[in-house]
């Protein structure tokens, strides 16, 4: 744009003006920002999950061990459940902060959300209370996704709570689910969103809604409208992190007075529907007469760990760093049927461990703890010895029950990634 102006003694002064629009620059620096809090937000959490797992594993597990030994009439075992279940929402705390930060240990299986949903759905019910009316709606021919089943189920959760809260005389509650195919140039959706076919997951409620500036924190981790000890402000950001970490989008509609409604993206997979076999629960651990070398750094995982096997009929080696370890096992005559190593220890790892211990002993198989750890990083080292993983923290019975399918020949397989549609 050119403008004519006169100076002072009324000569003509040439000025230029340039206009520019910055809103895309602007929308990919408010990107780059998120990007930065949940990287900063994701490295405290995975520094603080390491140690505080394994706290969690000692005291989860010793409350399990004290349970089985306490007759169910006697009087300390309140005490005790309410130490386990304490220490149970503890852990809840540290896997929000890695889901959101997408660094949570998950299992994703392909799924179809109609039975996600459907098994849900009582408890749903009870947990936004009578004054609110719950509708499902399904869809017949969804498309299958891939997704980890507790984080999906997590999701529907922490959703359906906010909602609750934001109708607090009352009022609907929505969740729908249904098929979309994404094409080129469609304005409603985020321009991140790529072409595709997706399962989308609506979750709408009928309450207050919220104001621009309150969606400009949506994610926010700890960033909360809700009084004081009512909410931990990690309810939407872990929603975030899981939708994000199975490779979906999620998209908000929102207006003061009139609602809010959430559709998650989650993209269709080929793959046949994953058959899932529940473990039955018993108060009886697994038994075994195999020999077990144990590598632990942490003194109270590796005395619990130690305990746990040795009361199911094993031969435990303990040994607290890999170093030790691999003495232990030149002095040791007989053969090893299993490793069992932390992946982040002092000095050497447990992938390095493991990738000595099987060049010695080629036929032992490997079972991995963790208390977090990317699934890239998963899935590099179950390829690289077709070994098992446990994540912490873990209750006894999981422990001798990984142990007894590691032996035997039942390993992980890696997550696969999913296959355009």
């Amino acid at each position: 744009m050119v403008n004519w102006a006169l100076d002072e003694s009324g000569v003509p002064v040439k000025a230029v003006v340039v206009a520019r629009n910055i809103e895309e620059r602007k929308r990919l620096e408010d990107q780059v920002r998120q990007a930065q809090k949940m990287e900063a937000v994701g490295r405290l959490a995975g520094g603080v999950a390491h140690d505080f797992n394994n706290l969690l594993t000692a005291i989860n597990g010793y409350s399990d061990l004290l349970l089985r030994s306490l007759d169910r009439m006697d009087p300390r075992r309140a005490d005790v459940e309410e130490i386990k279940e304490t220490a149970g929402r503890a852990a809840t705390l540290t896997q929000q902060l890695l889901a959101f930060s997408r660094r949570q240990i998950t299992q994703p299986t392909v799924l179809d959300m109609n039975q996600v949903v459907g098994n849900l759905e009582k408890m749903l019910r009870r947990l936004i209370g009578e004054d609110i009316h719950l509708v499902t709606v399904r869809c017949p021919d969804l498309y299958r996704v891939r997704v980890d089943m507790g984080q999906l189920e997590q999701v529907l959760l922490n959703l359906s709570v906010n909602s609750r809260d934001a109708m607090p005389k009352g009022g609907t509650l929505t969740i729908e689910i249904g098929n979309r195919e994404v094409t080129a140039g469609e304005g409603p959706l985020p321009p991140e969103v790529p072409v595709g076919a997706y399962a989308v997951l609506t979750v709408t409620d009928s309450g207050t809604g919220m104001d621009p500036a309150t969606l400009s924190h949506l994610y926010e981790p700890f960033y909360t409208t809700k009084e004081k000890g009512r909410g931990t402000g990690l309810g939407l950001s872990t929603v975030y992190g899981i939708v994000q970490q199975a490779g979906g989008h999620i998209r908000v509609t929102t207006n003061v007075g009139k609602g809010t409604s959430f559709r998650l993206y989650f993209p269709r997979v080929e793959e046949s529907l994953t058959v899932n076999e529940k473990s039955i629960e018993t108060d009886d651990f697994l038994k075994g007469n195999e020999t077990v070398f144990l590598v632990e750094d942490d003194r109270s995982v590796r005395t619990l760990a130690a305990r746990v096997l040795t009361q199911s009929g094993y031969r435990v080696v303990e040994a607290a760093s890999g170093e030790e370890a691999l003495r232990l096992a030149r002095e040791f005559k007989e053969p090893i049927p299993l490793l069992v190593t932390d992946v982040v220890m002092n000095g050497m790892t447990g992938t390095d461990l493991a990738r000595q211990f099987l060049a010695a002993y080629p036929g032992t198989r490997v079972l991995y703890l963790s208390g977090y750890m990317e699934a890239d990083a998963r899935n590099s080292i179950l390829r690289e010895v077709q070994s098992s993983f446990l994540g912490k923290p873990f209750r006894p019975r999981d422990l001798v029950q990984k142990v007894r399918q590691t032996i035997d020949g039942s390993t992980d397989a890696p997550e696969q990634e999913t296959p355009a549609p």
